[in-house]
């Protein structure tokens, strides 16, 4: 079941920008001909020990094949989980990581703490509940300034519950209505 799991996701774009996402990773090992991990250094190889930030996608792989650790990324740091418990409709999460929920489980999957999982839980039920009401009352032509704050999935969110808006408010203008099926208005063949 995993395999076809991320086999479904393999094509979906979201998941593929979640994972290009920078998270911090020490090495536990020294790595050679890797490039330029580090940019700090000219050389093709990265000491044991050696503090860089790579995409998750490359930091996940390096995790479980132990050669890195992977800290969290700064989009969870404590001021985040601080402002999120404080006032979370008003924390600016996109500018901060467009992924945050998807990085987030991500990120608690890889590294079992599970300090971040009650912070995404509070985030997207004050969060939710916010997009759903601005969705729902906003006029169809003005977009409200606190879309800017929006992360990739609330903002999936607000335009799925504003086309619901929109359609629910063409059915009552007088939208097409319910019809008798065809079916019903036969009559049946007289049992012999």
């Amino acid at each position: 079941v995993g395999l076809f799991v991320r086999m479904a996701k393999y094509y979906d774009i979201d998941d593929i920008l979640a994972e290009d996402e920078l998270v911090p990773a020490i090495f536990k090992v020294a790595a050679n001909e890797v490039g330029l991990i580090d940019s700090s250094d000219d050389t093709n190889k990265v000491e044991s020990g050696s503090k860089v930030e790579l995409p998750f996608w490359l930091a996940s792989e390096l995790h479980l094949r132990q050669a890195v650790s992977v800290g969290f990324p700064r989009c969870f740091n404590k001021r985040t989980q601080e402002e999120i418990k404080a006032d979370a409709a008003h924390v600016d999460l996109r500018n901060r990581c467009p992924y945050f929920y998807e990085l987030g489980c991500k990120i608690v999957l890889l590294t079992g703490d599970k300090s971040i999982g009650p912070v995404l839980l509070v985030a997207f039920m004050t969060r939710y509940k916010e997009v759903l009401i601005k969705a729902h009352t906003t006029s169809l032509t003005v977009a409200p300034k606190s879309l800017t704050l929006l992360t990739n999935e609330e903002a999936k969110l607000y335009e799925a519950a504003r086309s619901s808006t929109a359609a629910m408010k063409k059915w009552r203008m007088g939208g097409p209505r319910l019809q008798k099926a065809s079916v019903l208005g036969r009559k049946r063949k007289p049992v012999e």
